[in-house]
């Protein structure tokens, strides 16, 4: 799955072929814990991948001298490719047995790996489904906090929850990019604070229309090229002078 931004020049984000494709290729891998009695709610999945991307790219170990960095750095010159795959029972107990950070919402468990070679991944995911991560609400998420970063899909897609989780992850990553030092250190010791809602019909014009970062999918899986997918609304970005 590659994504792309709003931005212009070589973003890691576009759809066309630029340097990027000549780098080589990696992927950040997630894994969701999905246990047959007790699947995650949908809204608490997406969230909780977004904050997943944004603790390993904050990590101490992903950057400077730390022994992710040179991986993340590998990954981030490259297209920017998340895959998420789902797991339970054994199989959820073999991943965390891997180098790699669990993150906790209120019922979802996700956990982020760092970079992995394109074809290169680790016999205990690589076997892990991909395909058929659906999830749903049991009730609907209540109104999000205006004053906490909101990710806001399109409302007239239809995602998978796997495929919304890699997307959220995205636009989660392409605020954190828009932010300063100062910024970023604020939203970490607010431990990541955020919301993902499905945006008004209504309001998805105004949205995509500003200077807040976008996600546009290279349209690899489920949808078409070019879709606009997730608008990441930070409070530090809204006050950007034109949005």
């Amino acid at each position: 799955m590659s994504h792309d931004s709003t931005a212009g020049g070589d973003s890691p984000f576009r759809s066309e072929p630029s340097a990027r494709d000549v780098a080589p290729q990696f992927v950040l891998p997630l894994v969701v814990r999905i246990e047959r009695d007790a699947p995650p709610a949908r809204t608490d999945a997406l969230e909780t991948s977004a904050r997943a991307v944004l603790v390993i790219l904050s990590d101490e170990r992903s950057v400077g001298d730390g022994e992710w960095a040179e991986v993340m750095r590998d990954w981030q010159d490259a297209r920017i490719r998340k895959v998420v795959r789902r797991a339970r029972g054994a199989e959820w107990r073999r991943a965390e047995k891997l180098p790699g950070i669990t993150v906790t919402g209120k019922s979802a468990e996700v956990r982020v790996f760092p970079p992995v070679p394109l074809d290169g991944w680790p016999k205990e995911l690589a076997k892990l489904q991909v395909s058929g991560t659906d999830l749903d609400d049991p009730e609907p998420p209540g109104d999000a906090d205006p004053s906490a970063p909101v990710l806001w899909l399109n409302p007239e897609l239809d995602m998978s929850a796997g495929k919304a989780m890699a997307q959220t992850g995205h636009a989660a990553q392409l605020a954190w990019w828009e932010l300063s030092d100062e910024e970023r250190a604020a939203w970490r010791d607010a431990g990541f604070a955020l919301a993902v809602r499905t945006a008004d019909p209504a309001r998805w014009g105004e949205l995509t229309s500003g200077r807040l970062p976008l996600v546009r999918d290279a349209g690899f899986t489920e949808i078409a090229p070019g879709s606009c997918t997730v608008v990441a609304d930070h409070p530090a970005l809204r006050r950007t002078p034109g949005v």
